[in-house]
Order: structure tokens, then C-alpha cells, then sequence
């Protein structure tokens, strides 16, 4: 009946508006942080209005997508009772309407992400890239970043054909009933080419993305919390050292220049040398420049003060890098040992070798919002380490280095360069959070029913009892309802069978990170801010943070 049918989805809306209310306040708090993140690290001197909204819209659409994975997972859950019943509105329909809303959630915000990151980005990174060769031709400006973003739009264009009509090469497993559930629950999914299409595109960055986590995130992972532990050398040391640099230069400056006193030249050879010199002073004063500034701010001495509490947080993160690696190999060996094999992309339904993660997060989940808040911290500890693997690595492509990521100094190229890969990490943390937790991202906390025989007296009688039992493979098709978050990034096999490779050498890196880290001395205080190609104008941003 019509009228019941909306009854019950009113009693769905009200009860479900608690999941949404918190999803709105996490939207609003990703726009300020993406704001103020984006702010911190722009250059002062030559930033620009466009670049600037595109890197913080393009950052807070992939965490508000990221931000959709527990709203989907509650929604799943929330439809169940804790003895593993269904809620008295949570019929069939009405439960497809819920998900359905999920999916169009992700339709939406994974269609702006292909919009960003194959034309808007582009198109503005090469519009000042043009600029700084070809001043003041606005036209011929965006007629070549037009020509150059085309190319990205043609693989984009590819990409989406190749995955409209790509087969799926599920393999026919005969004696495996957990395939037969996987094939059901892909055309429970939806057949639609358009689906299917946008699932290969952010597929392909995301695998795009895992590249990146293996390279910045998994080294940040280690190099972070040491950092903190061992803290920064004395400025007042590096500024007395820095001083007996500069007297050693000026004298050697003195001794080649004083071989031109009775009006010989100087050679080539000297003359070079005096030039690297100069330079090196330039660089020397630069750096007491900054020392001197550091010595004397506020912030350094607020530093100092809290120096226990940076030791803290950094056994803080080495334990929780410990818990993330440990919970990985725990997911991946057990894929290892009990999924279909590399063919079907190492896809298992249940969970053989649990982890603390997994454990953790579905016992949070009954008490909304606390899986909603380790899931936050999840996603914004991976964005910090990242930010840290980059700021200590720079942006590289292959052996050649493109930019340098510096607070108050990053260029307007760099940062979009800078909030791209941390899109294309946050695309593939989803994947990260179901490596760590399979259960809690398939599932959520949901329950179903099975029938035993009681035994009374010893002896076993014909009595008929339910008991509720976590959802997993054996569950039937209609007692448990799978996220679709699980399903979009289990579309295509062969993207799985690389997130499987890729999870191991995520672990091998962060412990070649781990050892590098801990064999390298403290940083400078000054670490990354003063180089060799930086002008002396770019010492004015200095009393943006140091006084």
C-alpha cells in the first residue's frame, strides 16, 4: 500500500536524519580545514585566486568522499537490530531507497573528481604555467592549456569507454559458493554502463593514488612521529655554525681576489669558483637571516615548552604506525591464505585472521559516532603523514624533482601538484580502511539470524531457537546488506589483485622508512626553508611565522 510504504519511510528519515546531520557538519568542517591547509602552505608573494579555490574544492571533494564511507556503513547497519532482526521500516524497498542515496552520493562526488582531476586541474596548471612564459597574452594563454588539457581529457574519455564495456572476467569457481555470492552481489549492483564506466575511472586513480601512498604516505608514516621524537637542532648552534661558515667564505673570497691586486685577471677557473662563492655567501646570509628571526619569535620558545608533548604525540603515532602495519599484514596474509587466488583478485567475503582494527570498528559502530570519529582521525593521520613524505621528499617525476612543498612558499603549480596526490591518497585511503577493517566495510555491525537446537537436560530435543551471528559469507543474500562502497571498489578484479601487490610493498616501504628515519640525525630548524634558487625577496615572508 502507497500510504504505508511512505509511513515507513518517514520512520526511516527520522531516525537516519542523526547519520546525515553529522555528515553536514563533517562537510563544513573538511571546508575549513582544506581552507586553512591550503593557505598555510600557498606562497605569500605569488599566490593566485583560481589555483587557490581549485586546490581547496578539489581536496575537500575527495574527503567528503571519503566522509561517505561511514555514513554508508551506518545506513546498513542502522536498518538492523542488535539480535539481528530488521527494523519495522526497513523493508526491501525501503532499504534499496537508502543505498540508492548512497549511490547517487557517490555517482556525484566521484563525477566532480574525474571533472577535477582530468580538466579543471589541468587546464589551470598549464593556464600559469603558460603565464610565467608568456606574459600578458591571456588569449594564447588559454588556447595552450586548452590543447595541453585535451590529452587529459582523451585518456579520460578512454578510460571511460574501456570501462562502460570492459568484461568483468569474473572466473567461474564451481566449488566456491562465496564467488557465486560475489557474481549476485555485482548484478545486485547494477549493469548499467554508466556505473560501470565511472567504477574503472576512479579504479584507475585509484591504483594512481596507492602509487602515491606507497611513495609519501608510508614514509611519512615513519619519518613523521621520529621527527617529532628527536625534535630540531638549537638555532642558536646552527646560527653559530652558519657564522664560521660565513668567515670562512669571505676569507677564501679574500685570498682569490687578492691574487688580482696588481691588475692581472683572474682565470676561468678562479673566476667560477668566485661566483659559486658569492653564491654560497648569499645563501649563508639567507640562512642567519632566518636563524636570527627563529632565535628570536615567540613561537620558537612556545616550542621548545611543549617539547615533552611533541615526544608524547610521536610515540603516539610510531604505536598507532605500528597498529596500521601489523593490521595490514594480518589482512593481507589472511587473504593470502584464503581468498580464490590472484584471478580473482584475492577478493575473500570473510574474515579468517582478525585484527585490532577490524575488531575495534564494528564494536564502535553500535555507539554513533565513534566509528564516524576513528575514521576521520583515520583519514586525516594518512593526509598529515602524507603531507609530511612530501614536504621531506618534494614532488618528483621519475629521478627529476618538479617542485619543493614549503610553508608560506609552495607556487601556485606546486600546489595544485601538491593537492592532486593528496586526492589521488585520500581516493585510495576507502581501500586502506577496508585492507584494515574487510569486516567493518562490508558489513558495518550487522547481525542475522540462524537457527540451533537447544539442548535441554543433556539430551536434544526438537526445539527451534535463533541466534544472532555477525554477518560474513555464510550469511543468506537477504539477512545482510553489503555497503556499496565494498562493491565499487570490488568492481574489476584486476584492480583488487593490484591493491593486494600494492599492500605489501606499502609495508615494505614503511619499513625501509622506518630504518632511514632512525639512522638519520635531528633536522634543522630551518629545514626546507632557505635554498640555493630562492630570491632574497622571498625572506619578507618570514614575519608571516617567525615574529
Amino acid at each position: 500500500m502507497p500510504w504505508l510504504t511512505e509511513a515507513k519511510m518517514a520512520a526511516a528519515a527520522s531516525e537516519l536524519l542523526t547519520g546525515w546531520c553529522l555528515f553536514g557538519l563533517a562537510l563544513l568542517a573538511i571546508l575549513i580545514f582544506c581552507w586553512v591547509y591550503v593557505r598555510k602552505y600557498q606562497s605569500r608573494r605569488e599566490s593566485e585566486v583560481i589555483s587557490t579555490i581549485t586546490a581547496i574544492f578539489a581536496l575537500a571533494v575527495a574527503l567528503i568522499s571519503s566522509a561517505l564511507l561511514p555514513v554508508d556503513i551506518f545506513l546498513v547497519s542502522y536498518m538492523k537490530n542488535q539480535n539481528g532482526t530488521f527494523k519495522d521500516w526497513a523493508d526491501a524497498n525501503v532499504s534499496r531507497q537508502i543505498e540508492d542515496t548512497v549511490l547517487y552520493g557517490y555517482y556525484t562526488l566521484y563525477s566532480i573528481i574525474l571533472f577535477c582531476v582530468f580538466l579543471w586541474i589541468p587546464f589551470v596548471y598549464f593556464y600559469y604555467e603558460e603565464k610565467d612564459e608568456d606574459d600578458g597574452n591571456t588569449c594564447s594563454q588559454v588556447k595552450t592549456a586548452l590543447k595541453y588539457t585535451l590529452g587529459f581529457i582523451t585518456i579520460c574519455a578512454v578510460l571511460l569507454l574501456i570501462g562502460a564495456f570492459v568484461p568483468l572476467g569474473i572466473p567461474n569457481t564451481k566449488n566456491s559458493t562465496e564467488w557465486e555470492k560475489v557474481k549476485l552481489l555485482f548484478e545486485e549492483f547494477g549493469s548499467s554502463h554508466g556505473l560501470t564506466a565511472l567504477s574503472f575511472s576512479i579504479s584507475s586513480l585509484t591504483v594512481i593514488g596507492m602509487l602515491a601512498a606507497i611513495t609519501y604516505t608510508a614514509y611519512g608514516m615513519s619519518a613523521l612521529p621520529l621527527n617529532l621524537i628527536k625534535g630540531t637542532t638549537s638555532a642558536a648552534y646552527e646560527r653559530l655554525e652558519n657564522t664560521e661558515d660565513i668567515e670562512e667564505v669571505e676569507q677564501h673570497l679574500l685570498r682569490i681576489k687578492s691574487k688580482c691586486r696588481d691588475g692581472r685577471p683572474l682565470s676561468s677557473r678562479d673566476r667560477r669558483t668566485v661566483q659559486q662563492l658569492e653564491e654560497r655567501l648569499r645563501t649563508l646570509r639567507r640562512r642567519e637571516r632566518h636563524l636570527e628571526s627563529i632565535e628570536k619569535s615567540w613561537w620558537t620558545k612556545f616550542c621548545e615548552a611543549i617539547r615533552p608533548l611533541k615526544i608524547v604525540w610521536g610515540v603516539f603515532f610510531i604505536i598507532v604506525a605500528l597498529l596500521f602495519t601489523v593490521s595490514l599484514f594480518l589482512s593481507n596474509l589472511d587473504k593470502a591464505l584464503h581468498s580464490a587466488g590472484f584471478d580473482s583478485g584475492f577478493i575473500i567475503l570473510g574474515t579468517n585472521l582478525t585484527n585490532p582494527l577490524n575488531m575495534l570498528l564494528p564494536v564502535l559502530q553500535t555507539v554513533f559516532p565513534l566509528d564516524y570519529i576513528l575514521i576521520t582521525t583515520i583519514v586525516m593521520y594518512f593526509i598529515f603523514t602524507s603531507m609530511a613524505g612530501i614536504r621531506n621528499m618534494g614532488v618528483w617525476f621519475f629521478w627529476i624533482r618538479l617542485y619543493k612543498i614549503r610553508r608560506g612558499k609552495t607556487l601556485p603549480q606546486a600546489l595544485l601538484f601538491l593537492c592532486m596526490i593528496l586526492l589521488l591518497i585520500v581516493l585510495h585511503t576507502s581501500y586502506m580502511i577496508y585492507s584494515l577493517a574487510p569486516q567493518y566495510v562490508m558489513y558495518g555491525s550487522q547481525k542475522y539470524l540462524i537457527q540451533s537446537n537447544k539442548t535441554i537436560d543433556g539430551q536434544l530435543r526438537n526445539v527451534t531457537t535463533f541466534v544472532s551471528k555477525d554477518c560474513d559469507a555464510d550469511a543468506p543474500e537477504d539477512q545482510c546488506i553489503v555497503t556499496r562502497t565494498y562493491l565499487f571498489l570490488h568492481k574489476f578484479w584486476f584492480f583488487s589483485a593490484a591493491y593486494y601487490f600494492g599492500n605489501w610493498a606499502f609495508i615494505a616501504v614503511f619499513l625501509i622508512g622506518l630504518i632511514v628515519s632512525c639512522c638519520k640525525g635531528k633536522k634543522s630548524v630551518i629545514e626546507g626553508e632557505v635554498d640555493e634558487d630562492d630570491s632574497d625577496m622571498s625572506d619578507d615572508e618570514l614575519s608571516v611565522y617567525y615574529r
